[in-house]
């Protein structure tokens, strides 16, 4: 939890926290977390400092006290705008949830707005917005032409970068302003817009501005892993897309079962076969599908898919 927001309005709890994070980043976990819970005998109330204490606690093998910690959070905070639910599922201590908290997700992209460009191609080697436009293009021609591309979670802009050149016109859809800002700098959309993908169409935002049946071509790159089931997004790209309009999405890799995964990293994996059956339940058919490294992680690859389907007509 890295917020710059991050202050309990007590001075001497707010002192404790920072000579806790201090241990912290030397690796002493077990200090760390002794810290935080005097700083939260001070402020009893701060959920984000119970935050820090359960992943202090987690780190220093204390997963039972790391549990009490999350528990208190989602009490204090039912909004959850830190995930403290998600990492309740991630210690195995709850289900998993269908799908993260909206809040959650929106404030976790407007913290990370400024830098997202410079930590995900730079440090972790993020090549979606690259490979899904190529993929495209391999199916399309390099010179298709698309009246309208909707880059649904278009972010800071990256796979808008990449489809330009291919688009008579483009959209841009995100959950969180401050993205949408830095994609506003990019100059190359013609229309950005709010829009929360993890409700029913028409509650979502994307027709606020458009009719339905309008895009040439939907994109969700590196978007779908912070919604869970998806319950909600295939049926809106279905509402979204033209008859035989074309969708281009990337997923992490959920390997061969029938569900989603929650990952440690808070993002859902999907596998292959849970894929094609909401695509077929939305009325799209396959047409292509390639396997990727789509970024790192710790270090490590994080294996994706990059799916083409075209809505039926």
């Amino acid at each position: 939890m890295t917020s710059p927001h991050f202050s309990s309005g007590d001075l001497i709890a707010d002192r404790r926290a920072d000579y806790a994070r201090m241990f912290a980043e030397s690796g002493e976990y077990a200090e760390a977390a002794e810290l935080m819970e005097q700083a939260l005998e001070q402020v009893p109330g701060w959920a984000a400092g119970w935050f820090r204490l359960a992943e202090y606690a987690e780190k220093s093998g204390q997963k039972e006290a790391a549990a009490t910690a999350l528990r208190t959070v989602v009490a204090l905070d039912p909004a959850d705008i830190f995930g403290a639910g998600l990492k309740l599922a991630v210690l195995g201590v709850t289900d998993a949830p269908a799908a993260p908290p909206t809040p959650y997700v929106e404030r976790l992209f407007d913290d990370y707005a400024d830098r997202f460009d410079t930590a995900l191609v730079e440090r972790l080697e993020y090549t979606v917005p690259q490979t899904l436009a190529a993929l495209v293009r391999k199916h399309t021609g390099d010179d298709a032409r698309f009246g309208l591309v909707s880059d649904i979670g278009c972010g800071t802009g990256l796979f808008g970068v990449e489809i330009r050149g291919n688009a008579v016109r483009l959209e841009g859809f995100d959950l969180s302003a401050g993205m949408l800002a830095k994609a506003g700098e990019k100059a190359v959309y013609d229309h950005l817009a709010q829009a929360d993908l993890s409700l029913p169409a028409p509650a979502s935002g994307l027709f606020a501005d458009g009719p339905e049946g309008r895009a040439d071509l939907v994109s969700a790159a590196d978007v779908l892993m912070y919604l869970g089931d998806l319950a909600e997004v295939f049926p809106s790209v279905a509402r979204l897309a033209r008859p035989g309009g074309l969708f281009a999405f990337s997923v992490e890799d959920g390997g061969p079962g029938e569900t989603p995964l929650l990952r440690p990293s808070l993002r859902y994996a999907h596998p292959e076969g849970f894929i094609r059956r909401r695509l077929a339940e939305s009325g799209f058919n396959l047409l292509t599908l390639e396997r990727s490294v789509i970024r790192r992680d710790a270090g490590e690859p994080v294996h994706g898919l990059l799916f083409l389907a075209r809505r039926q007509a």
